[in-house]
């Protein structure tokens, strides 16, 4: 592997590992989603332009092929993700709660 599409490929796993580390440390279900659903395909875009010249015309055109889907595809399953945690997540949400107080300066409600 020539060193550009090293340098790429490890700018690609870098998104990802941002990616993942939203995952981990942001606290709504929303902001996970969305750390995900937008590092995901720019992470895939990235290594691919990286991977391309490495695997010839045919697996450039299947990695092309591949990034056309996913861009495609993506938006649809972030939304479908985003209303089904919409539809599903409780009235009351003790997490929310504690970061609406959070950001207002007072004290989350009991549940007294």
């Amino acid at each position: 592997m020539n060193p550009v599409s090293q340098v790429i490929v490890v700018i690609g796993v870098g998104i990802i590992l941002l990616a993942a580390i939203g995952l981990m440390k942001l606290k709504t279900p929303y902001a996970r989603i969305h750390a995900a659903g937008k590092a995901s395909p720019v992470a895939f875009l990235v290594i691919a332009i990286g991977v391309i010249p490495e695997v010839g015309w045919r697996g450039g055109a299947e990695m092309v092929l591949a990034c056309v889907a996913l861009v495609i595809t993506l938006p649809i399953g972030v939304h479908l993700l985003f209303r089904a945690v919409h539809v599903a997540r409780p009235e009351h949400d003790p997490q929310l709660d504690e970061l609406r107080a959070a950001s207002h300066g007072s004290e989350p409600a009991s549940d007294a």
